[in-house]
């Protein structure tokens, strides 16, 4: 298994408890896959370069991850039907 870093946005529309429940929804995506989360940095209400969907703002979340491919293809598959992930970038971490 690889390390990772994702980074997603989620609506600003969304309220906290509503905010946290999608965020244990995306991890457990990952977790149910076998992979591991090993940190979680909410960048929080962050204002766009250009709208996107007519939003101007997001809540950005920076995830470092312990995974295989299977586990990163169903977690791209479910942020992008998601209708509360905006975007959603995975990289490899070099750390």
């Amino acid at each position: 298994m690889k390390k990772y870093e994702i980074m997603y946005i989620l609506k600003e529309t969304l309220d906290d408890e509503a905010r946290k429940a999608e965020i244990e929804k995306l991890h457990a995506i990952l977790t149910g896959k076998g992979a591991k989360v090993t940190n979680v940095n909410e960048w929080g209400l962050r204002n766009f370069a250009y709208p996107i969907d007519d939003m101007l703002k997001g809540y950005y979340v920076v995830i470092k991850v312990t995974a295989d491919e299977v586990a990163l293809k169903e977690f791209a598959r479910k942020a992008k039907i998601n209708p509360n992930v905006v975007r959603h970038l995975v990289t490899i971490d070099n750390d």
